[in-house]
């Protein structure tokens, strides 16, 4: 794997936005869209290359903290009745990885609306210029309906916000939409896969790397979004990366080797997101066909993560968590000779955490029950047997890590919960 300092920022928000866009096929492109055009908005104001880049990655990301479907369908509303618990957890995320600190007040306030020069603050707090930004776009791409010729709906689309000139919008950049929208080109964009394109090469010109350390919090900041859709799985990534962690240590990884499994195990369930709420949280056991919904969350995963290249290791490791030894796994079937020891690991420390933690059906497996489990799918040549010796040996130790890493996340699931309600 070529190192993760190679990685360009751009490219994990372009895979962080196809993540989000699984939650339903109503929002695919929806946030690329709202980056596009606050990027033009910005650029006929002449913003600069910094100015645009945190417009493109806070229209990226406006929508990070909407966890569920419903959530998410409520925000392309037109008129939300509630519309700043999501942004305030969006800005609870955002604010926790540092690199993208700088943008999260801007999704913050990207629903506050103008009321006469008014929304300059909300509930005493400046707003940034640029959450009025993003709010336009956001409003404008919501406008946008996918089913019909784009060209043909510019003019009912810029009569809607030139009615709403003063009260919802900023009067100055209801006035730069206009002239932007005049251009077909913009249009045409918005409509095509050159949008993402376009996106990409204005981000990368800025070479926004990513180093060891920022790839393990982004990887992070992917877990909570993936985790937090519901209490039931608020910590789950957060445990089985601790526990890949330990067990590559004791099966001789390098330093760096365990770093990046770590990442892996938070982006294990990255395609958890395309799953429905209410599977993760039924209080009974999966009937056939919603079993069959989720055994399609690796697949996601291999395929999202599969766009970025110098990813290709950790991508191995993560989507082949539900793939077993003797080639009774999903979503390929490989058997033990294709399986890298990582993979592996995953494997085991998925289902340890999965036994291990609360459930919406049951409680967490006792010590012996959880052992019990494992070497009969050791047994059966399921799960690497030397795997799951090292961690009945050490299953006190383990144990006490993956508490501790779950416990850590689940501090932080009830702090950007508590975002999301405040002010209700």
């Amino acid at each position: 794997m070529r190192n993760s300092r190679n990685i360009e920022l751009i490219d994990l928000i372009m895979c962080l936005s196809d993540a989000m866009d699984f939650i339903d096929p109503a929002v695919v492109d929806h946030h690329k869209q709202v980056a596009y055009i606050a990027y033009n908005i910005g650029a006929e104001l002449g913003l600069s290359l910094k100015e645009l880049r945190q417009l493109i990655l806070a229209g990226s990301l406006h929508d990070i903290g909407a966890f569920s479907l419903r959530e998410r369908r409520d925000a392309l509303a037109f008129e939300l009745s509630d519309p700043h618990g999501h942004a305030r957890k969006g800005y609870a995320l955002l604010r926790l990885f540092e690199p993208l600190s700088e943008i999260a007040s801007m999704v913050r306030f990207h629903h506050v609306r103008w009321y006469k020069g008014a929304g300059r603050k909300f509930r005493g707090l400046d707003v940034p210029f640029f959450s009025h930004i993003i709010h336009l776009s956001d409003r404008i791409a919501v406008l946008l309906y996918k089913k019909k010729e784009i060209l043909g709906q510019v003019s009912g689309i810029t009569r809607t916000i030139r009615g709403k000139s003063g009260s919802m919008f900023e009067p100055s950049l209801v006035d730069v939409f206009l002239r932007v929208a005049a251009r077909e080109y913009f249009w045409l964009d918005l409509s095509a896969p050159s949008m993402r394109t376009v996106l990409s090469q204005r981000l990368r010109s800025a070479h926004l790397g990513i180093g060891s350390r920022d790839m393990l919090g982004f990887s992070e900041l992917f877990s909570r979004i993936i985790d937090f859709k519901s209490p039931f799985t608020a910590t789950h990534s957060s445990g089985v990366a601790a526990t890949a962690e330990f067990l590559a240590g004791k099966a001789g990884f390098t330093k760096k080797e365990c770093i990046d499994i770590r990442i892996a195990g938070h982006m294990h369930d990255l395609g958890k997101l395309a799953v429905p709420v209410e599977i993760l949280d039924k209080p009974a056991r999966l009937n056939r066909r919603e079993f069959n919904v989720v055994r399609h969350h690796s697949f996601y995963t291999y395929r999202i993560l599969q766009s970025i290249a110098p990813l290709q290791t950790i991508n191995t490791w993560a989507a082949l968590h539900h793939e077993r030894l003797d080639g009774t796994g999903y979503p390929f079937h490989l058997k033990k000779r294709d399986l890298p020891l990582g993979s592996q690991i995953m494997a085991v420390a998925d289902v340890f955490t999965a036994l291990t933690e609360d459930r919406p059906y049951r409680a967490g497996m006792k010590q012996s029950g959880a052992i019990k489990l494992l070497d009969t799918m050791s047994f059966r040549s399921a799960l690497n047997g030397e795997l799951v010796a090292e961690l009945r040996q050490h299953y006190e130790e383990a144990d006490v890590i993956r508490r501790r890493a779950q416990s850590s996340a689940r501090m932080k699931y009830r702090d950007i919960a508590a975002a999301g309600a405040e002010g209700r």
